[in-house]
């Protein structure tokens, strides 16, 4: 039992580091394209300052290829496994597939505690620090004073969230002004920005309006077909210095961000995507275990030696796990649907089916 233990460990750990290696480089090939080469190319950015800029963004890269990893490594192991009628001949000895999965089982929980430090703290603070690396090395503001999925705090009186910054083009955005004798909460699902005027204030026209002013204990609906907010320079440029993206705060620091948005009575609607975000890198850090519990029967059901098939069915899965995320975050605006709990589905769903096929394969069914 322990030389075979042993046997699928290392497979295990072997295709691990091959598929690791292999989604890193994909995903990190994603990034760059898209943040450093073109500078590079240009000539804009020394060849080492890129080369640390690619450090950084492993770690924020491991916590999305290390599962897809996890999960192609398994699917193909056992995948050869069965294949081979090495497990035929292990359950002819009276070796049961529960017994034989354990030390897989155990490895995919030590990587889960290893994913909850990472999607919890090294990862994020990774990838601000390369960010700010960005940053310092591009010196463009363009418009990014106003970056997408993070709260915005820095300006008097005002508090904004958005969803989405497409060259100044802005989709779901979510504003919280204080006055006087009033609070005016808006919600508009298309926006403007435009450049600094000469009062070195940006102005951002918001579409199609609609919300509601509180005041004198009253709530009063209101609506706009245009509504102008004009926000000052100078502390839209010290936001984006400080590049936190909501999906780059660490789970302390998202914390640390709903407490005061609860404490400045900024209602759920604000609140909700810090809270999504807390709870998608928790789930992520289960996210090993999951796949590994379905990949071992799925592997066997495959029955195939073939890399590209395992390959291929990872990818699937990956993309049904995470579809699952992609909604919760599309949907972080709207509370009353508790976005922050979708993310929690793929993991039930996997473990569960996981867990299923893995008793009747057990079985030999």
């Amino acid at each position: 039992m322990k030389t075979l233990h042993l046997y699928l460990t290392r497979q295990i750990i072997a295709s691990l580091l091959m598929t690791l290696a292999v989604f890193t480089f994909v995903f990190m090939l994603g990034n760059v394209l898209n943040d450093i080469l073109g500078l590079l190319v240009k000539g804009q950015v020394p060849f080492r300052a890129v080369l640390q800029a690619l450090g950084l963004l492993i770690p924020f890269v491991l916590i999305f290829a290390l599962p897809m990893a996890l999960l192609s490594a398994t699917l193909l192991v056992f995948g050869r496994f069965s294949a081979d009628q090495e497990l035929t001949a292990a359950r002819a000895g009276g070796i049961s597939l529960l017994s034989l999965v354990s030390p897989i089982l155990l490895l995919s929980l030590v990587l889960c505690g290893f994913s909850a430090y990472v999607n919890l703290e090294f990862g994020p603070n990774a990838r601000v620090a390369q960010k700010n690396l960005i940053f310092e090395l591009t010196a463009k503001l363009a418009t990014s004073q106003l970056p997408e999925r993070q709260v915005i705090k820095e300006i008097p009186n005002f508090i904004i969230y958005i969803g989405r910054n497409d060259r100044g083009r802005l989709e779901n955005v979510l504003v919280m002004r204080r006055e006087t004798n009033a609070t005016i909460m808006l919600r508009a699902a298309q926006g403007v920005v435009h450049p600094p005027d000469t009062n070195r204030n940006v102005r951002v026209e918001l579409l199609n309006v609609t919300g509601f002013v509180n005041a004198d204990n009253l709530s009063m609906p209101t609506h706009f077909n245009r509504y102008v907010l004009e926000l000052p320079f100078e502390k839209l440029t010290e936001r984006t210095k400080k590049a936190t993206r909501l999906a780059n705060y660490t789970f302390n620091q998202l914390r640390a961000e709903l407490r005061s948005l609860e404490a400045a009575g900024a209602g759920e609607d604000l609140a909700s995507p810090v809270r999504v975000q807390m709870h998608r890198q928790v789930a992520f850090s289960f996210a090993c275990f999951g796949f590994t519990l379905l990949g071992i029967p799925l592997g066997i059901r495959v029955h195939r030696r073939e890399t590209n098939i395992s390959f291929a069915l990872a990818v699937v899965l990956v993309l049904v796990y995470y579809s699952f995320v992609v909604a919760a975050e599309s949907l972080a605006t709207r509370p009353e649907l508790y976005p922050h709990l979708i993310v929690w589905i793929p993991n039930f769903l996997f473990q569960i089916i996981g867990a299923v096929l893995l008793w009747r394969a057990n079985r030999g069914v």
